[in-house]
């Protein structure tokens, strides 16, 4: 996450969402009652401390600070605004507690916590147990997660609390960045380079040249000069150190609906889980604007949001989740298994669930890498919607996602055009096709695949030619803005030199006496990666909650075996 949720996942506009977590203050501050302070100190990490006047109970950036349970006096909670103040976000009082997401994987805090004028005496919750509150306690549990989430979400929506990007506003290596802290549930505050006045003055003071720019200013106050995504992760503390000896129960490699819906059935069942995944939580379904066809959303959910519960899910009930860390080989020599990771790192466990889905693909164009980020675009966020509101633009593909796209997208532009190879009626379920038709700026173009960019990558896309399979017709549209949703191949290559494939990639299953399993023993294979699978969130997961059952089986005949 990658993967907390972020503001936009739940409300698009950043003024909604101010709005929406305003009016819960009750539950985003909730205070308990003495019974309730009863039953959380069983699950303290330690004992009532006491802390004088202005006292540093923890500092932005610090990592596995505690939660903590106010007993008598306040806490004052400061984030940072901008690069040079901090700001008070709440006083907490007796029977309130202090953390946000953060607190639950013990990673860098983005707020500060210093008792209040009269001082205080409160209790300690460290990560792990913070979580075994969570569940061992359902009632209490329910109320602290809401807290937790809704934190974040004002964090995020505020601005200014976690990472600073300094650069081009909608330049690639802004916008890709962006993408990445926003995917992964982390607030992000973007300052122009040549108009904003405190980030103007930080490039002026350390001498920062334009072939430096971006600049990233962590919550730890680190500052990262035209980073990547891998970099800025770490100076995030999202990427912990993976210890070769540790031999987990189950490695699931891929964040998306499939990875944590196995890694929250595995965890609350007492196996040791890993999930990893190489860009953010999410995946392919991660990139939806509102999934409506779900069970139990009735009014919609996004990608994002629904990433976003998953992840704190798994993180409750003990998965470690490791974002962004890429697999690069699947070992299965001399029958046991382990996972080669970048940087030199391996992995070992007793099981491996492939989740690692789809990735986009691209179609056959030239110079198609000179606009990626830079007016190409494989998916339609919030991020996205903002640099093209007002214009005109292009979305390539025929399926459910292209048509969530559309539907988020529309509102927001001039004009939207659709171009697709045959009838939608072929390719997109009924209900996103009416609503398409009940859009007035949305003209469909049939028959017509892209044929020719232009512009360079100084200014970016100009326009796009699109032409029929024969070549006859032509249509040349001026645009900055093009959306490609035309489908994905398999993520497996990683694991081809252990597992069997079809002639289009995806992994096959079942053989032997489990459904999900491999040709290899010990792994398993979910999601869309699965040859034969079904392209839904809903079938990943179902096929997620199904594979622990079948690690419970393949992990009860070994340790019968070693019995015997």
């Amino acid at each position: 996450m990658a993967a907390e949720p972020s503001a936009a996942t739940l409300n698009p506009g950043k003024a909604n969402t101010v709005s929406n977590t305003a009016n819960r203050d009750h539950q985003m501050f909730p205070v308990l009652d003495a019974s309730q302070i009863a039953a959380a100190r069983r699950f303290a990490s330690g004992p009532e401390t006491r802390f004088e006047p202005g006292a540093a109970i923890y500092e932005i950036a610090a990592e596995n600070a505690p939660a903590w349970v106010v007993l008598e006096g306040t806490i004052e909670i400061m984030r940072r605004d901008g690069l040079n103040r901090e700001v008070s976000v709440t006083r907490q009082g007796t029977g309130q507690f202090t953390g946000e997401v953060a607190q639950l994987a013990g990673r860098p805090s983005l707020v500060a916590a210093h008792a209040g004028a009269d001082g205080c005496t409160a209790l300690p919750f460290d990560p792990a147990h913070l979580r075994a509150l969570m569940v061992g306690s359902a009632d209490l549990g329910e109320i602290v997660m809401r807290a937790l989430i809704l934190r974040r979400v004002a964090l995020i929506a505020e601005g200014g609390a976690g990472t600073i990007l300094i650069g081009r506003p909608g330049s690639r290596q802004i916008v890709q960045l962006q993408g990445f802290l926003t995917r992964s549930g982390f607030p992000n505050l973007v300052l122009d380079a040549e108009v904003d006045e405190e980030g103007r003055a930080l490039i002026e003071r350390t001498g920062i040249l334009p072939d430096d720019l971006p600049l990233v200013v962590c919550p730890s106050g680190t500052i990262l000069k035209k980073p990547s995504e891998r970099d800025v992760a770490a100076c995030l503390g999202m990427t912990p150190t993976i210890d070769p000896e540790t031999i987990y129960d189950v490695a699931v490699v891929g964040a998306g609906p499939a990875g944590l819906a196995t890694a929250v059935y595995a965890a609350s069942e007492g196996l040791r889980v890993i999930v990893l995944d190489a860009r953010s939580t999410g995946g392919q379904a991660g990139a939806s604007a509102r999934i409506e066809n779900y069970l139990g959303f009735p009014t919609g959910i996004s990608g994002q949001a629904l990433a976003g519960r998953a992840f704190n899910q798994a993180l409750k009930f003990g998965a470690e989740i490791a974002v962004p860390v890429e697999v690069e080989r699947l070992d299965c020599t001399d029958g046991k298994l382990s996972l080669e990771l970048a940087g030199n790192q391996r992995l070992r466990t007793r099981s491996v669930v492939v989740a690692s889905g789809a990735r986009y693909r691209k179609p056959d164009i030239a110079n198609l890498s000179t606009f990626e980020g830079a007016g190409i675009s494989y998916w339609a966020s919030p991020i996205e919607a903002r640099l093209c509101a007002g214009e005109e633009v292009a979305l390539v593909g025929g399926g459910n996602s292209a048509g969530q796209a559309v539907v988020f997208l529309a509102p927001q532009v001039k004009r939207l055009h659709l171009v697709v190879r045959r009838d939608l009626a072929q390719t997109m379920s009924r209900y996103l096709i009416e609503r398409i038709e009940g859009l007035p700026n949305v003209e469909i173009h049939i028959g017509l695949d892209i044929g020719e960019l232009e512009g360079d990558a100084r200014s970016g896309l100009d326009a796009v030619t699109f032409r029929d399979k024969a070549g006859a017709t032509s249509l040349r549209l001026a645009l900055r803005h093009l959306f490609l949703f035309i489908g994905a191949d398999p993520n497996a290559d990683w694991a081809r030199d252990c597992v069997d494939t079809d002639p289009k990639g995806f992994i096959v299953t079942g053989r032997g006496s489990q459904s999900l399993g491999t040709s290899v023993p010990g792994v398993f294979a979910i999601g869309d990666v699965r040859a034969g699978s079904t392209k839904r969130v809903a079938a990943a997961v179902g096929e997620g909650a199904a594979v622990v059952a079948q690690i419970h089986s393949m992990i009860a005949e070994l340790s019968a075996k070693e019995d015997a």
